[in-house]
């Protein structure tokens, strides 16, 4: 066992604006980097934003078909920037729109794509579509896992990832309220996160949004970051800012192969 530094990367999200999005994540990798982070992780829908309709036009496939598509970008961006990533985003397959997350190695392999199964199909017409399946993927820093905000509400989603023995689970979160509940629902993400720890058996990097709903019954909601990291035994290790955009380091002991 060996400490990894992984990197919560708080970043800000305006819907629909892939660019900007993609710009602030750079930006967030370039200081990832500069702490010297072996593994960053993203918020939920980060490229763009959760519970937006119009990702039904602007989402790409995963892995892409042309040059450019989202998951292209990133598989770029982990290579030149040398960091495994985890990321959310949307993902087109065919008719259907998954909201997903994707691991990609620091040599810009995609590792793992895991689809979002407990979604809250009134936000949105037409609602996402649900995965199905509870993966993990070797790597060299172990066995990882990756479940997506909701996903970690439901027992039985915990307890089928504990049966994968994962050595670390990656979860982007999209953690939101009304805006008089911040700073104090942040407490509700961190006791989320701390359960599905201890629960999975597994060390957990649970990773906020900053930012606001604009779309959907939700709008106007915030997302309050207060990203957390939690070790398997429900210890919280790091806590990032409170609504503004944070790339905070945490080192965890990891079997590196």
């Amino acid at each position: 066992m060996r400490n990894v530094r992984i990197a919560m990367c708080q970043t800000l999200c305006i819907y629909g604006d892939r660019e900007g999005n993609f710009a602030r994540l750079e930006n967030a990798l370039r200081s990832a980097a500069e702490l010297e982070a072996q593994i960053a992780c993203f918020p939920e829908m980060c490229i763009l934003g959760w519970a937006n309709s119009d990702a039904h036009r602007l989402a790409h496939p995963i892995p892409g078909t042309q040059p450019g598509h989202d998951a292209e970008r990133l598989c770029a961006l982990a290579k030149r920037y040398r960091q495994m990533i985890s990321v959310g985003l949307a993902e087109k397959n065919g008719q259907l729109l998954h909201n997903s997350v994707v691991l990609i190695d620091a040599d810009g392999t995609l590792l793992l794509t895991h689809r979002k199964i407990n979604i809250l199909t009134e936000l949105m017409t037409p609602p996402y579509t649900p995965g199905e399946a509870i993966q993990v993927v070797p790597t060299r820093y172990g066995k990882i896992g990756l479940l997506i905000c909701a996903d970690t509400f439901v027992e039985r989603h915990l307890q089928e990832m504990r049966r994968r023995r994962p050595d670390l689970v990656l979860v982007p979160y999209g953690w939101a309220a009304q805006t008089d509940q911040w700073p104090d629902h942040g407490k509700e993400l961190a006791r989320t996160v701390t359960k599905a720890a201890k629960a999975i058996g597994a060390p957990l990097v649970g990773v906020d949004l900053v930012g606001e709903i604009t779309r959907g019954p939700w709008r106007g909601r915030t997302y309050g970051g207060q990203s957390v990291t939690s070790d398997a035994a429900g210890n919280i290790l790091a806590v990032a800012h409170d609504r503004d955009q944070h790339i905070v380091e945490v080192q965890l002991p990891l079997p590196i192969q």
